[in-house]
Parts: structure tokens; C-alpha cells; sequence
């Protein structure tokens, strides 16, 4: 059994986009509820390209002196996962915990992240109870989360919540993964060796509305399935070759029935052809669709682009040591 330490070093990582209302609360909680511990932390606030306050509020809490904020600017949006990713490789913690800048998920549940991990796991989930969330994306997640489990093997129920905490060579394995499009919650389960869940609280969005519309929760959708396997294309497989099979029974049945009930009924079926041709159809779009989702993953990973840009890190002002002051008293 390998043993760990407990947690000297903490970093909290959040992302933020246009959440200028949230923010004053969020880094008031926050701070509060690091302090109520006894190691060491800091929290590092990723602006992904946010186009109201947001960022200059980073700024300004970033420059007290003495402040755990860390803020980190990147120059333009580029998404929830990749300003993480950005988040995870300036934190200097041997713990990092994520956390949505929309206070749904309460900053006060920190504590008890710290103290899971702390008996020797790898990974800390947090499963939302209550969730204040519309009944189409309750009933989505709980779709998608189901078929993570089976593709995983992973025993996790709510793969969609972002308050998690990793051990430090869990964040250091997934930097070395260079996919342009990653589902970090699975990317980190690959890698751990120990994983639980705990419940968490949720509450309603207070301030906007969610970052996550329709298309963006579709584009996350393919970004889990084509990131953490290929089964869909075994599936596409398949389905081809069952669909083959049904046509081909169809096709004999038909030309059994033209021989025994003559040519008369078999004119009359020409809209069930049409229909089964227009399923066949459409099952082959479904394919082609999934099929250009992985090339285009591996078109951009041969473009080798940056998952992101770091266009400015901003941390406290470091306080003057006593060592300082008696060197600039002599020089005086």
C-alpha cells in the first residue's frame, strides 16, 4: 500500500468568464474557507478572456500585498477545461482542487476535500445533491455520467462537477498529455490509482446565466467520448453490420412475398423501402459525423497548437524579509 502525506501546500484553481457579479463573493468565500486551514495555500484565478470586469478584479485582488490570489490572464477564450489545464501548470500546491467561479458549488466544501484526501486518495469527486439545475440538464448528466462509468470502469456519479480535488502527480501526468481537447475529470481518473466521491451541496445561480448553452454542452458531450475512447467507432462497426444484415432479410422477404402475392404488392410497398433507405441513410450520417469528430481531434493535434496562451501572471507583492531591511539600514 503506498502511503501519503497530508497536505502541506494547497492550490484552489478557478476559472473565470464575465463573472464580475460573482466575483466579490466568490473571492471573499473562498479565502475564508482556505484559512480554516492549517497548511499552506493559494488560489489561482484563470481569466479566460473574460470581456467584462472580471479580469481588472482579478488584477486588483492579485496586488494586495500579502493576498493568496494568484491571477493569470489569458488573452482570449478558450474554454472551461483548457483555462484549468492553464490553471494547473502555474499551481505550486502537492494538492489542487478546482472550483466553478458561479458559486453553485459552495467554497465552504473545501475543507472537507483536503481532509478526503488526506486519507490516502489519488482523486476526490464530489457529487452534487439538490442540484438547482433544469430537468433537461439533470436527466442529460445523469445520461452521459452513466456512460462514463461503463467506458471508464470507474465508479463515479457525477463526472459534470467541477469541484474535485488531485493529488499532485495526478496534475502532473495530465500536463504531459498534449490532446488539444481533454474532459479533465476522466483524463485524471485514467491516471489515479485510488479514487472516492463525497456529497456536496449545490445551490441556484445567483448572478447570469450559465456559460454552458446548448452547443456548448453538445461540443462537451463529443469532447468526453472521443477524449477517453473509441468505442463509438467499434460501435459504428456494429450497427453497420446489423443494419447489412437487416436489409439483406428485408430484401429476401420482400422478393419471397413478390413471388408468392405478385407483382402488385410489391408496388405497393415502395414507401417502406423509401423508409427503411432513409433510416440506412441517416445511420450512415450518424457515422460519418463521429468519424470526422476523431479526425478532426487528430488534425489539431497534429497542428500541434497551444492548448492556450499565458499572456500575464500576476502575484502578490512579496513582503520584505528582516534580512532585506538590515541590508538596505547598512547601505543607508
Amino acid at each position: 500500500m503506498f502511503l501519503h502525506k497530508d497536505i502541506e501546500h494547497l492550490s484552489v484553481v478557478i476559472p473565470v468568464y464575465n463573472e464580475a457579479d460573482c466575483l466579490p463573493e466568490l473571492l471573499e468565500r473562498t479565502e475564508k474557507a482556505c484559512a480554516q486551514l492549517t497548511c499552506r495555500y493559494e488560489i489561482i484565478m484563470v481569466d479566460d478572456g473574460s470581456r467584462d470586469g472580471s479580469a481588472q478584479m482579478l488584477v486588483d485582488a492579485a496586488n494586495k500585498p500579502g493576498s493568496p490570489f494568484v491571477a493569470l490572464m489569458l488573452n482570449r477564450n478558450y474554454g472551461q477545461h483548457s483555462a484549468i489545464m492553464a490553471g494547473f501548470e502555474e499551481a505550486k500546491g502537492d494538492l489542487i482542487i478546482t472550483l466553478d467561479a458561479d458559486l453553485q458549488n459552495p467554497p465552504e466544501e473545501i475543507p472537507r476535500l483536503v481532509a478526503a484526501a488526506n486519507e490516502g486518495y489519488d482523486v476526490v469527486g464530489t457529487k452534487r445533491m439538490n442540484r438547482q439545475d433544469t430537468l433537461f440538464r439533470r436527466y442529460s448528466s445523469r445520461i452521459i455520467n452513466k456512460s462514463v462509468q461503463r467506458a471508464t470502469g470507474v465508479d463515479m456519479t457525477d463526472y459534470g462537477c467541477m469541484l474535485r480535488a488531485y493529488r499532485r502527480h495526478i496534475i502532473d501526468a495530465m500536463l504531459q498529455c498534449h490532446e488539444r481537447s481533454t474532459f479533465i475529470p476522466v483524463l485524471a481518473n485514467s491516471f489515479a490509482r485510488r479514487t472516492t466521491e463525497i456529497q456536496v451541496g449545490h445551490n441556484e445561480r445567483e448572478h447570469g446565466d450559465s456559460k454552458y448553452n446548448f452547443m456548448r454542452l453538445i461540443n462537451l458531450m463529443f469532447d468526453l467520448v472521443t477524449c477517453m475512447t473509441t468505442a463509438p467507432l467499434r460501435l459504428l462497426s456494429l450497427a453497420g453490420g446489423a443494419i447489412a444484415a437487416l436489409g439483406l432479410l428485408f430484401g429476401m422477404l420482400l422478393l419471397l412475398l413478390r413471388l408468392v402475392l405478385g407483382a402488385e404488392w410489391a408496388g405497393d410497398g415502395v414507401f417502406t423501402l423509401f423508409a427503411f433507405l432513409f433510416m440506412f441513410i441517416g445511420a450512415q450520417f450518424v457515422g460519418m459525423g463521429l468519424l470526422g469528430e476523431y479526425i478532426g481531434r487528430i488534425y489539431s493535434d497534429v497542428r500541434a497548437r497551444p492548448r492556450y496562451f499565458i499572456q500575464q501572471i500576476i502575484r502578490a507583492p512579496q513582503e520584505s524579509s528582516d534580512s532585506d531591511s538590515e541590508r538596505e539600514s547598512q547601505q543607508a
